[in-house]
């Protein structure tokens, strides 16, 4: 009994505990409310999704409702083909962009760790961060001029017919099958650099007392970068993909939408773009917001299947 007091009187009540904390809760509240604000409240809109909402109607209870009208259209009703088509297309191209990416600045992380000039180093990643900060919109017209035919200044044609690769220009933006390697070549140009970030982070963080004990072993630099480093950012890799496989039907907008047209619709249109036309240009609020709630659905199916198969493998997980 005198051991089960000592230890009670030992522990802390949970209001001691936040009374302890109380300057790293008050930091907090603000982006607490920025989150409620922002993410939770506007939840009620998801009411029109089940709704023939009119904007004329000012209160959101007085729309008719129409039950699962709207997702009996997009799913097995007359526009399931386009939804499901777009649901392809946005799953297609996040997974190409997110893997490619990922692989791309893990190889990039590790061959900017082994730089040793930290001046040359410096100006490699300036270089390589510049891309993200582009608009979206000059972005896709860069990519447009490039993908042009070489009349037009299209230097990837120019270029490929100067290593006689293709004998004759190739119209990518009007051939479908070209707009998924399209989208992942922009998108691992545009935020390659950018994307170094965290796992540079993750590398300064592992023990240099490792890489002392391999070299003492005879590691050589591929060894270390094999057997420490790798390990090292396991699960910041992990944690990444998990994060990321949330945005998995989130493929973009701007570039799909300057780059998409009637040639490489087929390819091209994606969730957000379907959204746009089929439900905000056409004012059904209703289709807009039910695909919507879809694509969260999918998303958060997606993140508590990875969360899952990571702690199967024993490794990382969010929750």
């Amino acid at each position: 009994m005198k051991v089960k007091a000592n230890v009670t009187r030992g522990q802390k009540t949970i209001w001691q505990v936040l009374w302890s904390q109380r300057i790293l809760i008050l930091m907090s509240v603000p982006l607490l409310l920025h989150r409620i604000l922002f993410s939770y409240v506007p939840l009620y809109g998801w009411l029109m999704a089940f709704q023939r909402f009119r904007p004329a109607i000012r209160s959101i209870w007085d729309q008719e409702w129409v039950g699962l009208y709207h997702f009996e259209t997009i799913l097995v009703g007359p526009l399931s083909d386009r939804f499901w088509r777009a649901v392809v297309n946005s799953l297609g191209q996040s997974a190409i962009m997110l893997f490619t990416g990922t692989f791309a600045a893990i190889i990039l992380s590790l061959l900017l760790n082994e730089m040793k000039q930290v001046g040359i180093k410096r100006i490699f990643q300036s270089i390589l961060y510049l891309p993200f900060f582009l608009s979206l919109v000059i972005i896709a017209n860069l990519a447009s001029t490039a993908l042009a035919l070489p009349a037009s200044g299209g230097v990837i044609n120019q270029l490929l017919l100067f290593l006689r690769i293709i004998d004759e220009p190739i119209l990518f933006l009007a051939n479908a099958g070209y707009f998924w390697g399209i989208m992942a070549g922009i998108n691992l140009w545009r935020t390659l650099g950018w994307g170094t970030i965290i796992y540079l982070a993750a590398i300064t963080g592992i023990d240099p007392e490792l890489y002392e004990a391999a070299e003492v072993d005879g590691a050589n630099r591929y060894k270390k970068m094999w057997y420490i480093t790798l390990p090292g950012i396991k699960p910041t890799i992990i944690v990444l993909l998990i994060m990321n496989l949330g945005w998995i039907l989130n493929a973009g907008f701007e570039i799909q939408w300057f780059l998409g047209s009637g040639l490489n619709i087929t390819r091209s249109e994606i969730l957000d773009i379907f959204i746009l036309r089929f439900g905000i240009e056409m004012a059904n609020f209703g289709l807009a917001t039910a695909a919507g709630i879809f694509r969260t659905f999918v998303a958060v199916f997606m993140v508590i299947c990875a969360n899952y198969i990571a702690k199967l493998l024993g490794q990382e997980r969010l929750i």
